[in-house]
């Protein structure tokens, strides 16, 4: 594999990592992914990775579950050390609405960011989102606790932090 493929894996890394840290309620992992002097531009949130982290752990706290997937990533390269994205996502959110009736919440956009390599680690030097359409509709999935479904969760219940259910030596 060239370097650039493994640049360009690196980077697309760091946004599955994101969304395991907003999916799995995990506030470091999530702040792993930026520089400590990144910034965070989001219209709802601007400011350090570290107050943004923050600001996800206490908003999604009250959710019943959250779901992020990621689209297609442009990734432009203009040095050894820097490079520009565009990343698609769809993220799901189970919330309670004001009678604590369920609700899904469906937002949908891009985030155009900048990485920098630093030394041999590629991470978010720059990240904004771009909210390109939002859907609100009352639950419907009441076959889901119904049925014997493995139901994901968050750190570290989930079952994805069980690895010797999954057969692992210890």
């Amino acid at each position: 594999m060239t370097a650039r493929a493994d640049d360009r894996f690196a980077i697309i890394d760091l946004a599955a990592h994101y969304m395991r840290g907003l999916d799995r309620l995990d506030g470091d992992l999530l702040a792993a992914q930026f520089w400590p002097d990144a910034r965070c531009e989001y219209g709802i949130f601007s400011g350090s990775p570290e107050a943004f982290a923050a600001f996800c752990m206490a908003a999604l706290k009250d959710h019943v579950r959250n779901h992020h997937m990621l689209g297609q990533h442009l990734i432009d390269f203009t040095s050894q050390d820097e490079a520009y994205g565009e990343v698609y996502y769809q993220a799901y959110h189970r919330v309670p609405d004001e009678s604590g009736a369920p609700r899904d919440l469906f937002i949908a956009g891009r985030y155009v960011d900048r990485y920098e390599r630093r030394g041999d680690v590629w991470k978010i030097a720059y990240r904004s989102e771009l909210v390109d359409w939002l859907r609100d509709d009352p639950a419907s999935d009441a076959m889901l606790g119904a049925a014997p479904f493995i139901i994901g969760a968050r750190k570290p219940a989930d079952p994805l932090y069980d690895r010797a259910a999954m057969g692992a030596t210890p």
